[in-house]
Parts: structure tokens; C-alpha cells; sequence
């Protein structure tokens, strides 16, 4: 299994997940020209994509994912709740529910239920023999299931939005503020650093930190929150940008 970003942040997100001759993309952010670019970039043909997930419908996720499947007769998957949010029609959507796994080509796929402020919210741990890549965005707290689901997983995409002194303090209107901060808004360091201080640091080889803030973080300050949580263990950070995001990261099997 290899993963890799096409850009991570509040003006757009996409990851491109590929086994063998299956590859698909989660979200996709960004506008019609400038993904078909980005994949490219990344040495894929749009049309050879087998599939399009869509975890929400905010735009920075959802914004040329329709376009795309219908341009290339894509299948772009989302729950219901999400559908509903297409602003055209697309012949190729189909819908999943949040308990249930789904299978796209050689992977297996396991919809996550996330407290956010969207209609019907997931993310998603990918799985494929023995190995577990977890994508986790977009949520406002942390839940028993969310920790349980995201504690085998070889390669983390964990997201640390804020620094919460640097939200309190920063330029956003009052209820912008309440809205991150809250309960169904975005994780801050000290959050992504529960979750990383819970799961299994032996199978955890890598983490890459995700949408970001430009106004309410800054990069060196989420890393120095997360590393005591790592317990000495050999586990490396890498940091998700909105224009680059990261090339292809290969998972290797458990040890």
C-alpha cells in the first residue's frame, strides 16, 4: 500500500490511496483543473482512478469530487447524508453507510463516525493484508470509537488544526472561534496528542500531520506537542502542506 497527499489544509484536501492497480482518491478539494494537475503530479492518470471518498461536504473535501467523477465516469462514494450536498447530479454516486466496511478493488474500507458539523460525517482506515493506513480529519473531539478504530494503524493521517491559545487569540470572528474550538469543529494539538498518546506506538511507523491552520497553529508548535506522546519509539513526523502535501509514502508490513 502506498499513500500520498495532494495538498492538506482549510483551502483544500485530497490523499491518493493505491494498491497494485486499485487507486483512489479521498476528498477532493480542490477545482477541476487544479486536481487533474495535482494527480498528474503524482503520476496518476485521472481516468484511471477506481474510485472517489468523500468523507464531507464542506468544500475544502468536497468541492471538485462531482465534477471529476463525472468528467471521468468515476464512482464517487459518500453516505447519504453527504449526497445530499451535490450540487449537480452524478451518475456514478453511490452511497454507504457509516457502520459498514466497503471494498474498492484490492481495498478494504472502513468508514469511521466522527463528531464535525456536517450532515453525515466519515473517515476512514484502509486495510489490506495487515496493513492499516488511518486518515482522521475534520472532527471536534475525540470518541471511544475513534480511538479504538485508529490504534493498529501503521501510517497516521492525524489532524492538528489549532493550537488553542493561538485560536483564542487570532483574528477570527467570535463564532468562528466557538465553531473550531467546539465539540463538533476541528482536533488542536493537545487533542491529536490524546489520540497519538492511545494508540499502539509498536505498529506506528509514521504521522503526518494534516489540515493545519494558517492562522491558529504553527507547524514546529504541533510537532513539539505530539512528540513526548510518542514514548521513544521510532516513529517519524512529517508535515502535510496545502500546496505539495507529500509524495508517496510506501507502508511497509508490521514488525
Amino acid at each position: 500500500m502506498r499513500v500520498a497527499s495532494l495538498g492538506s489544509g482549510s483551502k483544500g484536501n485530497a490523499t491518493l490511496v493505491q494498491i497494485a492497480d486499485t487507486t483512489i482518491l479521498v476528498d477532493c478539494g480542490f477545482g477541476l483543473k487544479d486536481i487533474e494537475g495535482r494527480l498528474r503530479n503524482r503520476g496518476v492518470d485521472p481516468a484511471s482512478l477506481a474510485g472517489i471518498l468523500v468523507t464531507h461536504e464542506h468544500s475544502d473535501h468536497l468541492k471538485g469530487a462531482p465534477m471529476l467523477a463525472n468528467r471521468y465516469g468515476i464512482p464517487l462514494w459518500s453516505t447519504h447524508g453527504t449526497a445530499r450536498y451535490f450540487k449537480r447530479p452524478v451518475a456514478t454516486a453511490r452511497t454507504f453507510h457509516p457502520s459498514h466496511r466497503i471494498a474498492i478493488g484490492a481495498l478494504d474500507i472502513e468508514p469511521v463516525t466522527v463528531p464535525h458539523d456536517s450532515a453525515e460525517p466519515a473517515q476512514f482506515v484502509f486495510h489490506h493484508q495487515g496493513l492499516r493506513f488511518g486518515l482522521l480529519t475534520d472532527l471536534g473531539s475525540l470518541t471511544n470509537h475513534v480511538h479504538q478504530a485508529y490504534h493498529d494503524c501503521q501510517l497516521l493521517m492525524l489532524e492538528c488544526n489549532h493550537d488553542p491559545d493561538m485560536l483564542r487569540n487570532g483574528p477570527y470572528p467570535a463564532s468562528l472561534k466557538r465553531r473550531v474550538g467546539g465539540n463538533f469543529g476541528h482536533l488542536s494539538n493537545d487533542q491529536a496528542a490524546q489520540l497519538l498518546k492511545s494508540v499502539n506506538h509498536s505498529s506506528l511507523e509514521r504521522v503526518l500531520v494534516s489540515h493545519i491552520s494558517e492562522h491558529n497553529n504553527d507547524p514546529a508548535l504541533a510537532i513539539a506537542t505530539l512528540l513526548p506522546e510518542l514514548d521513544g519509539h521510532d516513529t517519524k513526523i512529517d508535515m502535510l502542506t496545502q500546496q505539495e502535501g507529500c509524495d508517496w509514502i510506501h507502508l511497509r508490513h508490521p514488525r
